[in-house]
Order: structure tokens, then sequence, then C-alpha cells
């Protein structure tokens, strides 16, 4: 990776390509891994390679994926910044229900200081959803700015969420990063990505590369995507990941994977070269299908 980095107000300063921690969970991001050694070596490789900006939530597994973090990476690396994800919790079917009255959101915060071993959470995202019960996003946003004010949480995160939610948040208190769905061929957040640069505030993309969660908005399987990969002979991976970056200077990339030789292929993905004829044949194509709420 290049030495090229990111500012997480609060949390400090990152490189632009880290690390997605969700596909070490089991299938469906429920129950343990298949191969748990796999999982440890791919967290360990992921350290080695430089990434310094962890993705990870109680979501993932339930639980499974921080401790994992945890026995894995500690003690931790000085520089790495680990953020993670509140407002929801894992049914018995694998569901994503929300769970956000200010109670529930700091026993969250609780949660997972006590599950990485922390005694303070560098990032700590809220996300919002459209199915939560009649909790006002002021209330939300306001429990996570008590626990910024009392030291448990350095840098507040919104996840999820629209323009009006966002400017919403930053008149209760300092919004250090987002994090929506957003590639090559999902483009709903454009609105936000862009007051979010203008900001400086990092936007973290999540499915940067499409989801088995979004099966009509495929960002590898597009035949634009895959005609450069083939012209630059790269990956096509690669080349969403260095549209992305090419997109707007405080995206912030958390690609997942569980193999080390895709962890190793989206790292470089920043030497990837493209052309201006490349950057506007990807930026002339037009998102498909439903741009929905993710279950992140």
């Amino acid at each position: 990776m290049t030495n090229d980095v990111v500012d997480v107000p609060g949390a400090g300063p990152v490189h632009r390509i880290g690390f997605g921690a969700m596909q070490l969970a089991g299938p469906g991001v429920f129950g343990p891994p298949g191969d748990r050694d796999r999982a440890a070596r791919v967290l360990r490789r992921a350290v080695e390679l430089g990434i310094d900006h962890i993705d990870t939530s109680d979501f993932y597994g339930p639980w499974v994926v921080n401790e994992l973090i945890a026995e894995v990476l500690r003690p931790y690396p000085q520089n790495l910044l680990l953020a993670t994800k509140i407002g929801a919790y894992r049914d018995h079917r694998g569901g994503w229900p929300p769970l956000v009255h200010p109670d529930a959101l700091r026993a969250q915060v609780h949660d997972n200081l006590r599950r990485l071993h922390l005694e303070a959470l560098d990032l700590v995202y809220l996300r919002h959803s459209a199915e939560q019960p009649g909790i006002p996003w002021e209330d939300q946003v306001g429990a996570l700015a008590e626990l910024r004010e009392a030291g448990l949480v350095r840098s507040i995160g919104l996840s999820n969420v629209d323009l009006a939610q966002f400017e919403q948040a930053r008149a209760i208190a300092p919004i250090s990063a987002v994090q929506n769905s957003y590639n090559v061929v999902d483009r709903a957040a454009a609105d936000l990505l862009d007051r979010t640069a203008a900001l400086g505030v990092p936007f973290v993309p999540f499915f940067p590369l499409g989801s088995a969660f979004q099966p009509n908005s495929r960002a590898l399987s597009d035949q634009v995507v895959r005609g450069v990969a083939e012209r630059l002979g790269v990956a096509p991976a690669q080349v969403s990941l260095a549209w992305l970056l090419h997109r707007a200077p405080n995206t912030l990339l958390i690609p997942g994977t569980s193999s080390i030789e895709h962890l190793e292929s989206n790292c470089a993905a920043d030497q990837v070269k493209l052309s201006e004829a490349d950057v506007q044949e990807l930026d002339d194509l037009v998102a498909e299908g439903t741009t929905a709420e993710r279950p992140l």
C-alpha cells in the first residue's frame, strides 16, 4: 500500500485501504467461522500488510468476530484504529432488528469495550434503521455524544444515513465518519459523499465490491468493470476499489474477505492506475436495481 492517509477526527490518521472483518464470521455473518485458524491468519496478515483500520461489530457472529480480533491481535498495534457499530442485534434466525433506545446503545458500547478488551473505542458508528421504533434520532445521537464526553468513545460515526440525518447529527455532536453503501454501480449516497468530502469527513463505503445482499447491484459482475480490468491486467475487485479511491479524497475502503489471497489483492488496489478514459467509462455506469436499506 502507499502512504496515502486520511485523518479520522478524534481517532487519528489511517491508510485509505483498511479491512472489513464481517466475513470472518460464519455463513450469513452468523456463527463461528468454518476455519478459525484461517480467519486468524487473515487478521494477522492484514496487520503485516500495514492495514491500520479494521471495521468490526458485535453484530458479526454475533460477538464472534470481536472476540476473534481480541484473541488474535492483542496487544493491539499502537496505530491500529478499531471501528465498531451499534444500533442493532442478531435474532435467532440471523436477522438484524434495530436496538436503538439510548440505554441499549450505552449497553452495546460497553459490550464492545468488554469483548475487544479496550478502555475506549476509537470510532463507533450509529446504525440508522428505517424499521426502528419511535426513538428520536436526536436522542440516539445524544447517547453517543454523552459516551464521547465520558471518554468511552473517541469519535462518532454514522451508518446507513441520508444527508438530512447527517446534518441533524452534526448539530448535536462532531461526526468523524460516515459509512454507507456505495460502489461503482450503487450510488444512492452520492450527495452524502459529496457533502462529507466538502467537510473533510471520511466516507467509508460498505459493500465496495457489491454484495449478495444487493442481488441487482453486483459491481464485480458488471461487464464494464470486467472490461477495464482485462485491459489493465488486474482483478475486477481492484478496478472497483481504485475507482472508489479516485471518486473522492475522503474515501476510506474496508473490503472484507476471509481469504489471504483476496486480502493481498485488495491491498494492492491503490497501485492500479486508471486512465481518464477508464474513469469516464466507470463514471458512466448507471446503478441498477434497488438501493434499499442494507443489513449493516
